[in-house]
């Protein structure tokens, strides 16, 4: 029974329902509960609240806000809800509503964004609140009909008892009579210990449909009369078009129209893709690539480099003490300089949306990590008011913070106003995906470190050179010039705080911005920072002649939860038993999203440069812990991501261009070159973390931290492809 369905609202019941509009939860949200009309979804089944749709055969539907990308967030999402509603897990289905109609309901359903591994930390508790309050509703019903006190009810398994006479029902057969109250000023949460459903591994409401086909996702959809359209943009960021002979190609089969798309790019529409395709590549186009083809990796990392020196200007994001002052003073210093290079999404999916509009109706069929920006990008793009235009959410290909951008949506809405009344779906090739995506930052770090004549750690500098995401994509976020999400996993505090107590510590960034776009790339800021913090850990406990899980523990007494995961991976690992023979370890830690985590690996060398990583664990607090079979999953993937960086993971730029247009150039690892992954959750409780993304930044330094302990070289930039070092 349990699956995922698309939304689809009768509009009628929709606008009498948001009319009539009662008292909402005090959640920030004006949640339309009861009125003197029932909200109904499509089939006539009423709501009771935003959130759960109650059908009378007791099926529930629960209303997801967030994307499904993988992740799973979906699934932990619906079993907040029903945690919280007490229905029956087997008879609930889940449903996307559509930015549209929760703008029109007073931005109901909350924020539509999922990034940050905020899907469920950030929406646990008013969602939880929306499962509470229609629990409540539908018991006061029961109560209502059996004229008794709701005190004397209970519900379980969507089932309503009177307790003191043992009569029954279910949530099917009052749904109608609970959508018509008013819901209750305030609700009660459980308290964690009473969870039922929270904590448990329960399967993923929406992995049968992917198994079998049925999954629709943007590629996928297929309107009446829909025309194709493929696009190119010029390949040089910040270049435009000049211009295109359209007569070349009109005669070509299937064309039916070529579209100017902005200032920068050109689409061929036709009746299939492939005849689009192929048209748009015989198409003569001239571009104005302007200064940035001058542009190279080379030229950028001179100027990256430029911004290690001390004289150049920077932003403080950790201090206390005096770095500087110590690291001259000191009795032994270690220094050493590491960088990290541009990286691609690769979504399986290239971007992609469909769009139909006319003069007074814009619609758009996408996957999207922000169904709310995609509609502001309708907005933008089809010049219509808001209640003329919706975003209609579908499962997506693959996200890891691409589809976060709203540009393919809005070419595909421009693209569709030059054909009225036709819907018209923009996919992008493989090779456009490649050369236009947003990329993970380009940085460079300089660490020094300072120990006194005991070797004990008295300064340490880290001085971080390059990209600021916020800076391309969100400036109104920086604070006075300052990126404080370059400092992930090295900040004085937050959500990314810095693990070590160092007497003298100076962390700063100095922002230097190539035309190259950075983006959210799945662990953001963490993952370079991990690699250079810890990988330079072991390089300080080396140089101190001490074993690097002791050396870390030293500087973390002040640190009790990065402590605690730290240790709980040395123990699953067997750090203090000896490895197999050949065998060497790794590990490394940091905080990431709210949470906790620490990585260990074993790995193995041959010639040098051929690594066989046999098991890499890790272990996580996040908190609490809504699916753990979904956590140890997350975990896995998030090696995935996190080891084909390392040894694959690598954009370069000539003549201002992205060169890697495919998979024969951006490889990402496969099957037989996954290790045993393991993982250990110690939810510590009284707060929640992320999940998804924490975990990647782990991976690289613990394997380069176990190369080394096999080698006893250092390797100091990625990806390990331009070192000549593959896995075995």
């Amino acid at each position: 029974m349990n699956k995922h369905i698309s939304p689809r609202l009768n509009r009628r019941a929709f606008v009498i329902g948001t009319a009539a509009v009662g008292a909402g939860l005090a959640i920030g949200l004006d949640l339309p509960f009861g009125g003197p009309a029932v909200v109904r979804a499509a089939d006539g089944s009423p709501e009771i609240g935003a959130w759960v749709v109650v059908r009378p055969d007791d099926t529930v539907v629960i209303r997801i806000a967030r994307s499904e990308m993988g992740q799973g967030s979906l699934t932990g999402l619906a079993q907040l809800v029903a945690e919280e509603l007490e229905c029956d897990w087997t008879k609930v289905t889940t449903e996307y509503p559509t930015p549209g109609q929760s703008v029109a309901r007073k931005r109901v359903w909350g924020d539509f964004s999922t990034g940050g591994s905020r899907g469920i930390r950030s929406s646990q508790d008013y969602v939880r609140k929306g499962g509470a309050t229609a629990r409540v509703m539908l018991i006061q019903a029961a109560a209502d009909a059996w004229k008794v006190p709701a005190s004397e009810c209970a519900a379980a398994n969507s089932v309503i008892t009177h307790t003191p006479s043992g009569k029954t029902t279910t949530y099917g057969k009052v749904a109608e009579a609970a959508a018509k109250l008013s819901p209750p000023a305030d609700v009660k949460l459980k308290d964690p210990k009473d969870w039922k459903l929270i904590g448990k591994g329960v399967k993923r409401l929406d992995t049968v449909d992917k198994t079998n086909g049925a999954m629709i996702y943007g590629a996928d959809i297929k309107l009446p009369g829909m025309l194709n359209a493929a696009i190119k943009d010029c390949p040089v960021f910040g270049g435009k078009l000049k211009s295109f002979d359209e007569a070349k190609i009109a005669s070509m089969k299937g064309v039916k129209k070529v579209v100017k798309v902005g200032d920068t790019a050109v689409a061929v529409v036709a009746d299939t893709w492939w005849h689009a395709k192929t048209a748009l590549e015989a198409l003569p186009i001239v571009w104005d690539e302007g200064d940035n083809a001058k542009v190279s990796s080379e030229s950028i990392a001179k100027w990256l480099a430029e911004g290690l020196n001390n004289d150049q200007p920077a932003y403080v994001g950790n201090k206390n003490g005096d770095a500087k002052a110590a690291i001259a003073s000191a009795a032994k210093k270690v220094e050493a300089i590491y960088s990290y290079p541009y990286q691609n999404h690769a979504t399986m999916e290239p971007m992609n949306a469909t769009a139909l509009y006319t003069a007074d109706k814009c619609e758009v069929w996408c996957g999207t990590q922000n169904g709310e920006a995609a509609f502001a990008a309708v907005l933008e793009a089809s010049g219509l008011p808001a209640d003329k235009c919706d975003v209609h959410k579908v499962m997506l290909g693959g996200g890891f913070g691409r589809r976060g951008q709203t540009d393919y949506v809005r070419q595909a809405v421009m693209i569709a106003k030059e054909m009225p009344g036709t819907p018209v779906k923009l996919l992008w090739s493989r090779e456009e995906d490649m050369a236009h995506g947003r990329y993970h930052p380009i940085t460079q770090c300089k660490m020094t470190g300072a120990f006194d004549a005991n070797n004990n750690l008295v300064a340490l500098h880290y001085r971080l050179s390059g990209q600021s995401i916020l800076f391309s994509l969100r400036p109104e976020a920086l604070q006075n010039g300052m990126d404080p999400a370059a400092f992930q996993g090295v900040a004085q505090s937050g959500e990314a705080a810095f693990g070590y107590s160092v007497p003298n510590l100076l962390v700063e960034h100095a922002m230097r911005n190539p035309h190259v776009p950075p983006g959210f790339w799945r662990g953001v800021n963490v993952n370079h920072n991990a690699i250079y913090m810890e990988c330079f850990m072991d390089e300080l406990a080396q140089a101190a002649g001490q074993d690097p899980l002791e050396f870390r523990r030293k500087l973390m007494g002040n640190h009790p939860k990065h402590l605690a995961v730290l240790n709980a991976v040395a123990e699953k690992i067997g750090w203090t038993t000896p490895a197999p023979q050949g065998v060497y370890r790794g590990i490394a830690q940091v905080m990431g999203y709210g949470s906790y985590v620490a990585g260990a690996a074993e790995i193995s060398v041959t010639d040098g440069s051929k690594i066989k990583v046999h098991r890499i664990v890790a272990s996580t607090d996040p908190g609490y812990v809504v699916n753990p079979a979904q956590v140890e999953r997350q975990i896995a993937g998030s090696f995935v991501y996190g080891l084909s960086a390392l040894f694959y993971g690598g954009c370069t730029v000539k003549d201002g261009k992205i060169e890697q247009t495919n998979f024969d150039t951006y490889n990402s690892m496969r099957i037989n070159e996954m290790p045993k992954v393991e993982s250990v959750m110690v939810p510590s409780g009284g707060f929640w973390g992320g999940v998804g993304e924490p975990t990647i930044g782990v991976a690289a330094p613990a394997v380069l931290n176990a190369y080394f302990a096999a080698t006893g070289k250092r390797i100091r930039s990625v990806p390990l492809r331009d070192q000549n070092i593959t896995f075995a």
